[in-house]
């Protein structure tokens, strides 16, 4: 996704250490700390809405309980998605297309996740290619999932689009797998993965950038940088800018 060697920094379901994480209070606050994109969940709701949040189930961020996919869009606005942050009192649930209204002037990176894990969510992909594409977004959008078989099928809808991996546990030869098999153009690793000797040069050798999650700690962001991660993903994206500037980068 990047064309130039420098770290980006994208924001973790938006400034999610001082907001609540997905919601474009978030997301706004992302961009006023000059991050250069933000990381996002997606669902669909009973009603076929692509909603942006990232657990299935309501409670923890949220005044709800249940399945995000049993409530229809109306049932979820009435919610409120301030748990995480209570001082913002009553943040809604938002929609993919309203958030891509929200970034689009800011010209942020927007890493859509699709939760299709648990449940698949089915002809979500082509949902979120036709909205990207309506959006004119196209160019700014990366997908990643935990998902291999939605990454792969939405690269053969349409080939053009950039897929990163995600995944937490390791195993042996992720990265021929991932450009080999799903077909993607990033890994996406936990940041303990980074402990495993030439992570960064492995993957650029099988024509994968890296992107990080979730860096937090000042010593961590340092280390990203040193490898020289293509992006690392934050909840302080105000602390990562610091941390960079300082180091000159």
């Amino acid at each position: 996704m990047s064309t130039q060697n420098k770290t980006l920094i994208w924001a973790h379901r938006g400034a999610s250490a001082y907001a609540p994480e997905n919601t474009l209070s978030s997301f706004a606050m992302a961009a006023k700390m000059k991050a250069d994109g933000i990381e996002l969940d997606i669902q669909l709701t009973k009603d076929n809405e692509i909603v942006v949040v990232h657990d299935e189930e309501l409670s923890r961020v949220s005044d709800g309980s249940g399945w995000v996919k049993d409530h229809t869009l109306a049932e979820l606005r009435s919610l409120n998605f301030s748990k995480t942050h209570p001082e913002f009192k009553d943040e809604k649930i938002p929609t993919l297309e309203e958030v891509y209204e929200l970034v689009k002037p800011t010209g942020m990176t927007v890493n859509v996740e699709l939760k299709t894990g648990i449940f698949w969510y089915r002809g979500i992909e082509q949902m979120v290619l036709e909205l990207t594409k309506k959006m004119g977004m196209e160019e700014r959008v990366i997908y990643s999932s935990f998902n291999h078989y939605t990454l792969r099928h939405m690269k053969e809808m349409d080939p053009s689009i950039q897929t990163g991996l995600l995944y937490s546990d390791d195993w042996i030869g992720v990265a021929p797998y991932a450009a080999g098999v799903v077909h993607v153009d990033a890994l996406h690793p936990a940041l303990y993965h980074l402990q495993e000797e030439e992570y960064v040069e492995t993957a650029r050798k099988n024509g994968l950038e890296t992107h990080v999650w979730t860096v937090d700690e000042p010593e961590h962001i340092r280390m990203c940088l040193d490898l020289g991660v293509e992006a690392i993903i934050t909840d302080k994206p105000d602390l990562c800018r610091k941390i960079m500037e300082e180091a000159g980068r």
